[in-house]
């Protein structure tokens, strides 16, 4: 994602993080952006002293600027970032949106927070992750779960077109991890929330496979066009401010 956004041409003052975690991303970010004012939203694994290290972190990165800390758990209950319309120049997420039940919110809280001319960068992981797990004869012994969201990468990119995104551009990669141990196997099964193994005594019957894929999906669009009307029903409504009076001089 880094590497993509490096070639980007755009003028960031305000960028959102969502989730927000402790990482290279920040230090590329400021260099990239010299300024930026950070609007985090913490994974909520963290707690305690690395969350306060966390938005010490952001404070200086913003260069003792305020900064303003959202919730995860406030977005997930609400379907809504704490932040006006139009306040943010990108948007930065890193696999998110499969723990999302509905993707589709999301993308509309973020093009309500960009400004014109603003960028959703983004990854995810798509329906094939830990495919491996989902055999028949594990799916009787494992309480496994899919991940919340099953968009691919064409489903996003139709709702990005949907919602109004421009120019949207997606990507795909496969990673394979290879494991030498079950135990960790399942842990990182655990992780990605694909199993629940709360009450579950014995191991499965049947081997468990030696590898599971991660399906890392990539992409990004642009919030353009913002202030235009939107056509629904076939019919488009214009805002009274968008209505101008041509003169003589105007026309001529």
């Amino acid at each position: 994602m880094l590497q993509k956004l490096n070639i980007v041409k755009l003028e960031v003052k305000d960028v959102l993080v969502i989730p927000d975690f402790p990482g290279t991303h920040a230090h590329f970010l400021t260099t990239r952006f010299p300024g930026i004012r950070f609007h985090s939203a913490p994974e909520v694994a963290l707690s305690g002293f690395d969350l306060l290290k966390l938005r010490a972190t952001r404070f200086w990165n913003s260069r003792m600027r305020s900064i303003s800390s959202l919730s995860l758990d406030d977005y997930k209950k609400t379907g809504r970032f704490n932040l006006p319309d139009h306040s943010v120049d990108l948007v930065f997420s890193v696999l998110f949106m499969h723990d999302l039940v509905e993707p589709k919110r999301f993308l509309q809280e973020c093009w309500r927070v960009l400004k014109e001319g603003g960028l959703l960068t983004f990854s995810y992981l798509g329906p094939d992750t830990a495919k491996e797990l989902f055999s028949e004869d594990l799916l009787q012994q494992l309480p496994l779960t899919r991940l919340a969201s099953p968009w691919d990468m064409h489903d996003m990119g139709d709702a990005l077109l949907g919602q109004r995104f421009s120019d949207p551009v997606m990507d795909m990669e496969f990673l394979n991890l290879d494991y030498e141990s079950e135990k960790v196997l399942l842990a990182d099964a655990m992780a990605l929330q694909l199993l629940e193994l709360e009450g579950q005594n014995s191991a499965p019957a049947s081997p468990l496979p030696k590898k599971l894929t991660l399906e890392v999906i990539y992409g990004h669009a642009w919030a353009l066009g913002k202030h235009l009307a939107k056509a629904q029903d076939h019919v488009a409504y214009i805002d009274p401010s968008q209505i101008g009076r041509i003169t003589r001089n105007d026309s001529a």
